[in-house]
């Protein structure tokens, strides 16, 4: 199934999410307020084990925060299949992609039976005419995340070059 054409519920157990949101790096330094009308604007959807998520080269779409399971980032280049990092509860995903305008760089697939709770680009970029602010503390936080991924990057390309072995990605 498309992720366009996926069934997006609301989300309505309020206090078992806010924990979740407030252990998130680019929702960081977010108050209770902003927490609660980012909740309002997120919603759920569901996969099954093996089911992917989303494929790369796709058009980016949403903000993935894993609510419940575990999913797996990979790569596709020449018929070989890179696995890249695993996220689990708590750990966000499509980020990057979906405020630098680009496609998915990797796919994401479901290890398990998997619950990811969502936020629209639409309802991200509404931030900025309803709460700038909030906006703001987003997208710095975005920067932050994807700044810090980059340095782990060029760590595991140095170790890489210079023939050391653990090239593991591991989210932070």
């Amino acid at each position: 199934m498309e992720e366009s054409e996926r069934f997006l519920e609301p989300l309505l157990d309020v206090e078992t999410i806010i924990p979740i949101l407030n252990s998130i790096s680019i929702l960081g330094g977010l108050d209770e307020k902003e927490l609660y009308i980012l909740f309002r604007h997120l919603k759920i959807t569901k996969y099954k084990k093996d089911e992917i998520i989303f494929r790369q080269g796709t058009t980016a779409n949403y903000i993935y925060i894993v609510k419940k399971g575990r999913v797996r980032l990979f790569v596709e280049e020449n018929h070989t299949v890179l696995e890249l990092i695993e996220f689990s509860v708590g750990n966000c995903f499509g980020e990057t992609s979906l405020i630098g305008i680009q496609p998915q760089s990797a796919s994401v697939i479901a290890v398990e039976d998997t619950e990811l709770m969502v936020l629209s680009g639409k309802d991200l970029y509404e931030f900025y005419k309803t709460d700038p602010e909030l906006f703001s503390k987003i997208i710095m936080n975005i920067a932050r995340e994807t700044c810090r991924r980059l340095s782990q990057t060029d760590n595991i390309l140095l170790h890489y070059v210079l023939g050391k072995n653990d090239t593991t990605l591991k989210p932070q």
